[in-house]
């Protein structure tokens, strides 16, 4: 079999930190690596043709269990590890009062519709925050208060954040664990009742199974046994993408310290 593995990455920061982890891991092994990177669905439709081996990573159930089964109905998959623990969120700056806006409802009051910056700032069309989000804009009738909700780059969202952060202006941020943002600020999450942000997902690794002959058992067991989690792929993220340190260096000089994970 070829040593070498085609693996999928979510192109979005934290997606690419986990996936540089593992591809240490792989390169350890004796394995070349190269990464492909295409936004959500896109990566999926890759495994189902073939034209990837892996994917790292996914989340499921809830965000991308929908992409996981299509995948399956051509060609099975192993689900190996527990990169980390996301969950989709709204959240605002920590000085939005939390008596005045502590749930989504809080948003229709009248008086922070007066203070609150009405445009909701999102990310692709394809991630599980987006799907999740616009449900929530039509649940809780927040386009007829006035609000929108806007998909782009990930970059257009945690920029968004970040300079009304400095005016300290209101704003919502359909966010998630993990992200570098949480590093460095505080976000509080505010309570949505109705189920629409989804459950707390497992992000795992997804290999076809017609492409696990490649591994030995003991290979395999090593990519099953990886653990990280939300805060160190947060702060990972962080060093990256604002710190700016190179990605390999920084999963390079984390795992080497962190050899057991």
């Amino acid at each position: 079999m070829s040593n070498i593995i085609k693996m999928g990455v979510t192109d979005l920061s934290f997606h690419r930190v986990t996936a540089s982890i593992i591809r240490h891991v792989l390169q350890d092994m004796g394995f070349e690596v190269e990464r492909i990177y295409s936004p959500h669905q896109e990566n999926f439709l890759k495994l189902k043709s073939g034209e990837i081996d892996m994917l790292a990573s996914a989340w499921l159930p809830s965000s991308h269990g929908i992409y996981q089964a299509d995948v399956e109905t051509a060609a099975p998959l192993l689900e190996l590890g527990l990169h980390y623990q996301p969950y989709a969120l709204w959240g605002v700056p920590d000085y939005v009062p939390a008596d005045t806006v502590s749930a989504v409802s809080d948003l229709l009051k009248p008086e922070v519709i007066r203070q609150m910056n009405k445009d909701i700032q999102g990310i692709n069309p394809g991630a599980g925050i987006t799907r999740f989000s616009i449900q929530m804009m039509e649940s809780y009738g927040l386009s007829q208060a006035g609000y929108q909700f806007h998909t782009g780059t990930e970059e257009d969202c945690f920029t968004a954040f970040e300079r009304a952060v400095e005016k300290k202006e209101w704003l919502v941020v359909p966010l998630w664990k993990p992200q570098f943002l949480h590093h460095k600020f505080v976000i509080r999450e505010i309570v949505e009742p109705k189920g629409l942000l989804g459950i707390v997902d497992k992000a795992i690794l997804l290999l076809r199974q017609d492409r696990s002959a490649a591994f030995t058992q003991s290979q395999l067991e090593r990519l099953d046994t990886l653990r990280f989690s939300n805060e160190i792929i947060a702060k990972l993220d962080y060093q990256v993408c604002r710190e700016g340190h190179p990605l390999d260096l920084v999963t390079r000089t984390w795992l080497d310290q962190h050899p057991a994970s």
